[in-house]
């Protein structure tokens, strides 16, 4: 497993309104979210770290050492059995945060956490990371309405994983991706997607297969391009449709001061 490699310690001394004061730009969205003040007291314990694919940010039932806002690529949550088989139930990208137990006081995850598109993120200390929360009660809303996402995120994706066809998931799993990653391209092997829906690899490519011959994607070692991304979501189960119309109703909700729809 590759391990996150440090780039830089961020300094907020010149940080623009969408910078850190090193170069990079801060695109994660829940960092995105907050006053500008507030923001900077998090990034002045945060450090900018790169994350290779396989690069894992914590491991099932060991203590949280660092919380992770994901800044670029994509971060796998995976649930692990006893037998050492996983599956994957959620996915976090610039929108994400690895470390959602330090929110509730808690020192240790219930899953394996792995960059499967390799990426960046903004990493803090657990302790900083607990100090800053304290101190910033928007980042608290933030991220327990982020949790209300990927819970929900978590329930869709072990029913679509138990009840529909593999070409079906593989569809909903690529626009879950290219969501996060803003690309037509998602760079991952047929072994990994397998590993990922907790299938076989040959139902993979069975799948894979239909999709292509229906021309919205085109697969090729290592990668899969989206060419219909109209044609994909019709492809899908209806699992993508549900969060996304799930996930559009709390951010109205949230534009409207939190009030619960009717």
């Amino acid at each position: 497993m590759a391990t996150p490699k440090v780039s830089r310690r961020v300094s907020t001394t010149k940080a623009g309104s969408d910078g850190d004061g090193t170069g990079n730009h801060v695109r994660n969205l829940i960092l995105l979210g907050l006053p500008p003040g507030e923001r900077s007291e998090v990034l002045k314990k945060a450090e900018f770290v790169e994350l290779p694919t396989r690069s894992v940010l914590h491991e099932t039932g060991e203590r949280i050492k660092y919380a992770y806002f994901i800044n670029s690529g994509l971060a796998s949550v995976l649930n692990v059995l006893s037998d050492g088989k996983s599956v994957e139930v959620g996915l976090a990208g610039k929108e994400g945060f690895i470390g959602l137990a330090l929110v509730v006081g808690f020192s240790t995850g219930s899953t394996r956490v792995v960059m499967q598109v390799g990426g960046s993120a903004y990493r803090i200390a657990a302790a900083d990371f607990v100090k800053a929360l304290s101190r910033s009660t928007k980042l608290e809303k933030n991220l327990n309405r982020y949790a209300q996402q990927l819970g929900m995120q978590a329930t869709h994706v072990a029913a679509c994983n138990r009840l529909h066809e593999v070409d079906e998931r593989l569809a909903r799993w690529l626009l879950m991706s290219q969501d996060r990653l803003g690309e037509d391209i998602v760079p991952l092997t047929q072994e990994f997607l397998a590993h990922m829906l907790g299938t076989r690899r040959a139902s993979v490519t069975v799948g894979a297969g239909i999709l292509q011959k229906a021309g919205l994607i085109t697969y090729t070692r290592g990668n899969v391009k989206i060419d219909d991304r109209s044609g994909l979501e019709d492809a899908s189960c209806e699992c993508y449709a549900a969060m996304k119309r799930q996930s559009e109703k709390w951010e109205n909700e949230a534009k409207n001061n939190g009030t619960l729809a009717g």
